[in-house]
């Protein structure tokens, strides 16, 4: 493989809108009700932060994307896609977890097309 190639560290992370109630006052003797919705919203990011193998000049680089709900196979690949627009399509090295989007038979098929890709 060519060496001039940006090795890129891609992470996903969840969050909701759930309130993490600790502690709250309520007078001596009465319990203090704490009232909210269940159904709260889920939002996820797909962080990446990049640096070019052979040339320290260019300095690092970091990306995110948002999205609502929850990251799978056909969202990774969106962020991918939009990764390769934001290297300009340069060599890149992907370094990521385990999780279980990443091994999918969707996203192996769509890796092998990609010539400027390479999976660690």
């Amino acid at each position: 493989m060519n060496t001039r190639a940006w090795i890129v560290f891609l992470d996903e992370s969840g969050v909701s809108l759930l309130p993490q109630v600790r502690r709250t006052y309520a007078p001596r003797g009465r319990t203090p009700l704490l009232r909210h919705r269940l159904n709260w919203k889920r939002a996820s990011m797909a962080g990446a932060l990049g640096y070019h193998a052979t040339d320290p000049d260019r300095g690092p680089r970091l990306c995110f994307h948002l999205k609502p709900g929850s990251y799978d196979t056909a969202g990774l690949i969106e962020v991918l896609e939009q990764m390769k627009v934001f290297y300009r399509g340069e060599r890149v090295v992907l370094v990521w977890d385990g999780l279980s989007a990443h091994r999918s038979r969707a996203m192996r098929a769509w890796v092998a097309e990609q010539d400027w890709l390479a999976l660690e």
